[in-house]
């Protein structure tokens, strides 16, 4: 196929030469495709990696997914209301628990808690035992008018006066603060199932922590949520500026795949790199120019690029030679100057079709100096 080009080429000459139009002196080179830089796209946090998305070869544009990282769910450990966010996405939650004591607040369901002993129990030996998580029933001591229902949810040891301190977490009913209650094991309050007496006092908030920084946050304030909802998510490290939107990490540019720096599973630290690309915009073609033909080329030339692959010639890409080396290849003692080799760059707008360690040829074209007819 090249041997068909470069014969085409000696054809249209000749058949310049026969029209007797003056043929333009023309130098060509052999070049390879190659990228100037390398540059690493890095994980914004650290993480375990999830998935890595793209292989060594591949073709990266902006806004690619490069690899996901593991995220810290952190769930609601009660049904309740959010009453208070004091972080914001970005935000390291220790820093704002030592401020405000939480990441945010649930405020519980159910609002009243009873402060009670087993001091006014009926005096029998199954009164004066209370079991956690059993539900009782609540009647208020001064009319009766107020009652409920509660669950115990913390016993205590027995006290200097032989009573045991316990608390519930009232379910149903209204009371108002401070209100005395007494406590039964029987819905219908029968005196010889009470195993105490309490007051009536505010349930409170329950601050929810973190560790890390908070990268995204799916609640809101006054926002109902269940046990076991997820309230927000948090990832190792500081994140600058919220640069990352969520865990999932994107191509900042347009390239080639040069290495995979990450593996799934594997953990990775903040401005650890996960891939290193070859940038499209830093592609270039490097040639070797022999000692004798350094002066049919400088810098500044402008050139036609012909792909070695495409038979028909039909990709035809213009460049301009940016830079010619000062040292060339050391020569074998003995040698010619013929044997010392320069390298020297082209630099070219690629298109989609263009991949790095193509083989080109470069035509350099002299527009001052005109062919010798009788060559």
């Amino acid at each position: 196929m090249r041997s068909n080009k470069r014969m085409a080429v000696v054809l249209a000459a000749l058949l310049m030469l026969a029209l007797g139009a003056p043929a333009l002196a023309q130098v060509t080179f052999q070049g390879t495709v190659i990228s100037r830089e390398t540059k690493a796209v890095i994980a914004p946090f650290g993480g375990l990696i999830d998935d890595i998305a793209l292989r060594k070869g591949d073709v990266v544009h902006v806004g690619d997914a490069v690899a996901t990282i593991r995220t810290t769910k952190v769930y609601a450990e009660m049904d309740g209301i959010v009453s208070g966010i004091f972080a914001r996405e970005g935000d390291q939650t220790e820093g704002i628990t030592e401020r405000y004591g939480g990441v945010m607040y649930l405020e519980p369901l159910n609002k009243y808690l009873v402060a009670a002993t087993t001091e006014k129990a009926y005096n029998s030996s199954a009164t004066k035992y209370v079991h956690i998580g059993e539900q009782v029933y609540l009647s208020c001591t001064k009319d009766g008018t107020h009652v409920g229902t509660a669950v115990v949810t913390k016993v205590e040891a027995v006290n200097e006066s032989g009573n045991t301190p316990y608390t519930l977490e009232v379910t149903s009913g209204e009371f108002y603060m401070g209100e005395t209650v007494g406590i039964y094991r029987s819905a219908d309050h029968a005196s010889e199932s009470r195993i105490g007496r309490g007051t009536i006092q505010q349930n409170a908030a329950v601050p929810v922590k973190g560790t890390g920084s908070v990268l995204k946050t799916h609640v809101q304030v006054g926002d109902r949520v269940e046990r076991g909802e997820v309230l927000f998510e948090t990832v190792e490290g500081v994140l600058d500026g919220l640069y990352a939107v969520d865990n999932t990490i994107y191509s900042p540019l347009d390239g080639f795949v040069a290495t995979v720096d990450a593996a799934q599973g594997s953990a990775v630290e903040k401005g650890g790199k996960l891939i290193t690309v070859f940038p499209t915009d830093a592609m270039q073609i490097e040639m070797q120019v022999s000692e004798l033909d350094l002066a049919e080329i400088h810098e500044g030339d402008k050139v036609s690029i012909e792909f070695e692959w495409d038979a028909d010639g039909a990709l035809q890409l213009e460049g301009v030679v940016s830079g010619i080396s000062s040292v060339g290849t050391e020569k074998a003692e003995g040698s010619t100057a013929a044997d010392a080799q320069y390298s020297a760059y082209v630099d070219f707008t690629p298109v989609d079709s263009v991949r790095l360690d193509m083989s080109v040829i470069v035509y350099v074209q002299d527009d001052g100096e005109e062919v010798d007819e009788e060559e």
